[in-house]
C-alpha cells in the first residue's frame, strides 16, 4: 500500500491492521450506521453490489458502503459471487468512549461456511469439504455448517471425485503445498481455499474431534480406522476455527460414508441422466419431476437420496412398503402431509439455537414444528406398518421445551429481539412491573393532558415527544396568553410553541428507562430459554431427520400418483424386466395430447446380457437408455416407477457413456473423452454393474470407432469379471453380426415406417438389426439444401454397394483389425463428384420458366463448382 501509516487516520490505521489478518477477504468495516469498505475492497464491492464507489476526502482512498440494517441484503451477493467476507463491527458502544471505538472481526463468512437464510438454498446441502492426499488414499470430510451433518470416508482419488460429485460443495479445502495434484484430479470447478501442511497431520486433527466431541477415541462413530478421513474433518474444524465459527454445538456426531451401501454413480453418469439438473435451459431434471417434498429438510433429503441409490434389498423394500402405505391409507397420508406443512426447517432453526443465532421468531416456529411432532408420532405408532411404528416410537416430542416456548414466548414474536414484546406476561415478575410503569406511564401521561386542559382553558392542548427535548406540551398562538408562568419554554413554531413542566421531565425518565429496561431484560430471558434449549439439539435432529425421510417418501407417493407410476419388483438376481417402461421426464414435456411410447426392455447374465440397439437418429435411442437407467435407479431410491411393470435385480453401479463431455472445453478432443470415460467403465465393471453406450466411437474414423465398439462389446460379454448388463445404441450396423457369435448378444432396433421417400419414427423397440441409419432423412428435416440430400443418397448407394462385410471378424477381439483392410470405402470409383453436382445443379433446372438472368447466374455457379475443383 502506498499510503504510509504516518498518513493514517487513527481509525483507516485500525482498519488496515484488520485487513491484515484476512487480505484475502472483502472487509466490512462497521462505521456508525453503515458498513464501508475501503481500496481493493471498495472496487469489489461496488461492481458486485452495484453501489457507489467514492473517495475519502483526506487521502483519495477509494470507498463504497450501505446501511447496517441491509447487511443480509448485500451479504449474500458477495457470497454468491465466491468472495470470503470479513464482517468488522464495533465492539463498544460510541457514546460511551471518547477515544478511537474498539473494533474486531466477529465473522467471517465463507461460501462453504454460511448460516444466513439469505445466503442458503433451502432445498439444497450447503457443504464444506477437505481433501487430504493421503499415503495410501485419499481422505475427504463433508460438513453443513448449517444443519451439523457431518460426513467422511477415505479412497482412490476416483472415489473421491465421485464423492465430490454428488455432495457438490460449495467450498473445497487442500493443503497449499497440493495444488497441483488438487488440479490434477478434480479440477477447477470448485471454489477452494489453501490450508498450511500442519493442519493435515494425524495428531493435530484427532485432537480437534476429540476435544469438540468429548471422547477419549473415535470407536464410537465408527470412523477410527479412516486415517486420511480423519484428517480431512481436522481440517474442516480448524477451518470454523479460522473463520471464528466457535458455537458448534450441534455438530453432535461424525458420520461415515458407507459407500457399500449406495450404488456407485460417477459425475458423467449424473451429468448425463439429468438426475439433479436439466443439460438445457429449459429442460427438466429428474429431481424437478419427482419433487413433492414439503418441508427444506425433505427437500435437500430427496437430493442426496437420488445420487446415492441403495443396493440392498431390505432398506429398499421397506421405502416402498411405506410409499405403498400412503397409497393404500389416504386418511394417514392427509394427516402426514398436513402436518409437514407446519414443519418450517427444523433442521436449521436447531442448529442456530447452537450459534445462538436464532430469532424469536424462528423459536416460536421451532414450537409449531415440536406441535406437528405429535400427530405425526401418534399416525406412526398406529399404523399398518412395522417399519412406520419403528418411526413414531423414535420420534421425540420434547413436550418440556414445547411447553416452555408455549409459556415464554409470544405467539407472534418479532424477528429481533431488540424490538421487544418478545417475553409473555408472567414470565417474570420484574419484567411485568417495568412494563406497568412503561405503558402505564403513558396512560398518565393523557390524564396530565386532561387535567391541563381543564385547568388552564387550552382546548388545542396535546402533549407530544421528540428526541431532541423528550414530552412537551404544545400550545397553538391563539392561546398563548394562557399559558402558567412555571411552564418552560423550549420551542417556537410557525403557529405553535412547545413548552416542558418538571412533572413531565420526571415521568419521562421513568417510562424511558422502563422501556430500555424492558428490552434489557427481554433479551436476557429469550438467552436463558437459549441456553437451554441447547439441551434438546441431538432429539431434534432425530426428529428433522425423520422428517425429511417422511417427507421424501410422501414425495414418492404423490409424484407416483401424479404420474401413474407403479410398484417395482426388487430382488437380488441378475434380471432386469421391465414391460411398458417410459421416461419420467420425457413424458411431463410432451405436447398436450401426445403420448409417450413405452417400450420393454429385458436384460440378465444368461440370455440376453447385451442389447446392441440401432435405429436411426432421433428415433429414440438415447431416451430409450436413460429412461432404463432412470427406472432402475428409481426402483432402488426406493420410489415406484413409470412401467406397468418392472423387475429390477438389484445393480452395483450404473455406468453411462452418452452424449458430450465438460472435458471438451478444456482442450481434450471428442474421441479422448470418450475413450477416457470407457476405459473409466471397463476398469470398474462387475457384473451386477448396468452398462449403456451410446453411440461410441463417433469421434473417431469410421473403421476405428467399429473396431473399437466391437472389442468393447466382444470385452463385456467374454470376460468373467465384466459380465454387466448392457445397452449399447449404435449407427454402426455392422455390429449387428455380433449376435451370430455370441449368444447373450441380441440384436434390436428403434423402429421407423417408410411412407414414399418420408419417414415416420414409431419409436417402438422391435428386435433384429436395423439396415440404415437415415440420417439422410434426418438431413433432410432439418433443412438442408435438396441438391445436397439428393446428392448424398446417390453417394449412399454407391458406398453401401462396394462396402465388405464386418461379420468375417469373427470371435476373436485380435482379428478385429485385420479386417480393416477389407472394409476400406471405394471413394475413388465413383464419378467425379463435382460433374455429379453439376449434374444435379441442371437437372434441378426448370428450364421453361427460367429467365435469361437466372440462366447467367445459375451458369456463374456452376462456373464457381469447376473453380472450386481446379
Amino acid at each position: 500500500m502506498a499510503t504510509k501509516d504516518k498518513e493514517l487516520t487513527p481509525m483507516m490505521k485500525q482498519f488496515f491492521d484488520l485487513k491484515a489478518k484476512h487480505p484475502d477477504a472483502v472487509l466490512l468495516f462497521r462505521c456508525g450506521d453503515f458498513y464501508e469498505t475501503y481500496c481493493e475492497d471498495a472496487t469489489t464491492a461496488s461492481r458486485i453490489l452495484g453501489i457507489t464507489l467514492t473517495r475519502r476526502s483526506n487521502g483519495g482512498t477509494e470507498m463504497a458502503g450501505f446501511p447496517h440494517h441491509a447487511l443480509d441484503t448485500y451479504l449474500p451477493k458477495l457470497v454468491r459471487a465466491g468472495k470470503r467476507v470479513a464482517i468488522c463491527d464495533q465492539l463498544e458502544d460510541p457514546k460511551l468512549t471518547k477515544k478511537l471505538v474498539k473494533r474486531g472481526i466477529t465473522e467471517l463468512v465463507t461460501p462453504g461456511v454460511a448460516m444466513s437464510d439469505n445466503v442458503l438454498n433451502y432445498k439444497e446441502n450447503n457443504f464444506l469439504a477437505a481433501v487430504h492426499f493421503g499415503k495410501s488414499a485419499c481422505g475427504v470430510a463433508f460438513l453443513d455448517i448449517s444443519t451439523g451433518e457431518f460426513l467422511t470416508g477415505e479412497g482412490t482419488q476416483d472415489y473421491v471425485d465421485k464423492l465430490l460429485g454428488n455432495f457438490s460443495p460449495k467450498e473445497v479445502l487442500y493443503d497449499r503445498a497440493r495444488k497441483q495434484d488438487f488440479e490434477r484430479c478434480f479440477g477447477n470447478r470448485f471454489f477452494t481455499f489453501e490450508l498450511d501442511d500442519w493442519v493435515f497431520t494425524d495428531q493435530s486433527a484427532r485432537q480437534k474431534l476429540l476435544r469438540h466431541f468429548g471422547v477419549k477415541n473415535l470407536k464410537g462413530f465408527g470412523v477410527d480406522h479412516l486415517q486420511n478421513g480423519i484428517i480431512a474433518a481436522g481440517a474442516i474444524l480448524q477451518y470454523l476455527e479460522l473463520t471464528q465459527h466457535t458455537q458448534i454445538g450441534h455438530i453432535t456426531a461424525i458420520t461415515r460414508i458407507e459407500e457399500e451401501r449406495y450404488v456407485r454413480l460417477d459425475k458423467f453418469t449424473i451429468r448425463s441422466l439429468e438426475l439433479l439438473s436439466a443439460m438445457q435451459d429449459d429442460g427438466a431434471s429428474l429431481l424437478d419431476v419427482m419433487d413433492r417434498t414439503v418441508s427444506p429438510m425433505g427437500g435437500r433429503l430427496l437430493r442426496r437420496w437420488l445420487v446415492f441409490p441403495l443396493k440392498d434389498e431390505r432398506p429398499i423394500t421397506d421405502r416402498l412398503d411405506i410409499v405403498d402405505y400412503f397409497f393404500r391409507e389416504p386418511d394417514f397420508r392427509q394427516c402426514i402431509d398436513e402436518q409437514l406443512h407446519r414443519m418450517g426447517d427444523l433442521e436449521r432453526i436447531i442448529s442456530k439455537v447452537a450459534t445462538g443465532r436464532v430469532s424469536p421468531r424462528e423459536v416460536v416456529q421451532l414450537k409449531t414444528a415440536l406441535q406437528a411432532v405429535m400427530p405425526i408420532k401418534t399416525a406412526c405408532l398406529y399404523a399398518g406398518n412395522d417399519v412406520l411404528k419403528r418411526v413414531g416410537e423414535q420420534l421425540n416430542l420434547c413436550e418440556s421445551l414445547r411447553d416452555r416456548i408455549e409459556r415464554e414466548v409470544e405467539p407472534d414474536a418479532p424477528q429481533m429481539v431488540n424490538r421487544g414484546g418478545v417475553i409473555c406476561s408472567g414470565v417474570s415478575a420484574e419484567l411485568d412491573e417495568l412494563r406497568n410503569i412503561a405503558y402505564s406511564g403513558k396512560d398518565y401521561l393523557m390524564r396530565i393532558q386532561e387535567r391541563e386542559t381543564e385547568q388552564t382553558g387550552i382546548a388545542s392542548l396535546k402533549i407530544g415527544y421528540n428526541n431532541v427535548f423528550g414530552y412537551y406540551l404544545e400550545v397553538r398562538n391563539t392561546y398563548k396568553d394562557r399559558v402558567p408562568k412555571d411552564w418552560v419554554r423550549k420551542q417556537t413554531l410557525a403557529n405553535a410553541e412547545r413548552y416542558i413542566t418538571q412533572e413531565l421531565k420526571e415521568y419521562e425518565e421513568k417510562i424511558l428507562g422502563a422501556e430500555d429496561k424492558i428490552l434489557s431484560l427481554e433479551a436476557r430471558l429469550f438467552n436463558e430459554l437459549i441456553m437451554s434449549m441447547q439441551e434438546f439439539i441431538p432429539q431434534i435432529q432425530i426428529n428433522a431427520n425423520i422428517i425429511a425421510r417422511l417427507d421424501c417418501l410422501l414425495s414418492f407417493a404423490k409424484s407416483a400418483e401424479e404420474h401413474g407410476y407403479i410398484r417395482p419388483g426388487i430382488d437380488s438376481t441378475d434380471i432386469i424386466d421391465i414391460r411398458q417402461g417410459r421416461h419420467p421426464v420425457i413424458e411431463t414435456q410432451l405436447p398436450p395430447g401426445e403420448q409417450f411410447v413405452p417400450n420393454d426392455i429385458y436384460l440378465d447374465s444368461e440370455k440376453q446380457q447385451i442389447m446392441i440397439i440401432t435405429g436411426p437418429n432421433m428415433a429414440g435411442k438415447s431416451a430409450l437408455l436413460r429412461q432404463t437407467a432412470l427406472i432402475v435407479l428409481m426402483a432402488q431410491v426406493g420410489c415406484f416407477v413409470p412401467a406397468e411393470s418392472a423387475r429390477i435385480g438389484l445393480v452395483d453401479k450404473v455406468f453411462t457413456r452418452v452424449g458430450a463431455s465438460d472435458n471438451i472445453s478444456l482442450g481434450e478432443s471428442t474421441f479422448m473423452v470418450e475413450m477416457t470415460e470407457a476405459s473409466n467403465i471397463l476398469n470398474n465393471v462387475s457384473p451386477r454393474s448396468l452398462v449403456l453406450f451410446d453411440e461410441l466411437g463417433r469421434g473417431t474414423s469410421t473403421y476405428d470407432g467399429i473396431s473399437i465398439a466391437w472389442a468393447i462389446v466382444e470385452y463385456l460379454h467374454e470376460n468373467r469379471r465384466a459380465r454387466a448388463r448392457t445397452l449399447f445404441a449404435t449407427h454402426y450396423h455392422e455390429l449387428n453380426e455380433m449376435e451370430k457369435n455370441f449368444k447373450r448378444i441380441k440384436n434390436y432396433n428403434v423402429s421407423v415406417k417408410e411412407a414414399g421417400d418420408k419417414v415416420i419414427f414409431v419409436r417402438k423397440l422391435t428386435r433384429g438389426g436395423s439396415e440404415h441409419s437415415f440420417g439422410i432423412h434426418v438431413a433432410d428435416i432439418a433443412g438442408m439444401p435438396k441438391s445436397i440430400v439428393k446428392r448424398a443418397n446417390v453417394i449412399l448407394h454407391q458406398l453401401e454397394a462396394d462396402n465388405a462385410s464386418v461379420g468375417a471378424s469373427g470371435k476373436p477381439a485380435a482379428t478385429i483389425g485385420d479386417a480393416h483392410d477389407g472394409m476400406q470405402l471405394s471413394f475413388f470409383q465413383l464419378d467425379d463428384p463435382v460433374l455429379c453436382q453439376i449434374r444435379d445443379e441442371i437437372l434441378g433446372l426448370d428450364i421453361n420458366n427460367l429467365t435469361p438472368v437466372e440462366a447467367l447466374n445459375k451458369l456463374n455457379d456452376i462456373k464457381k463448382i469447376v473453380g472450386g475443383k481446379g
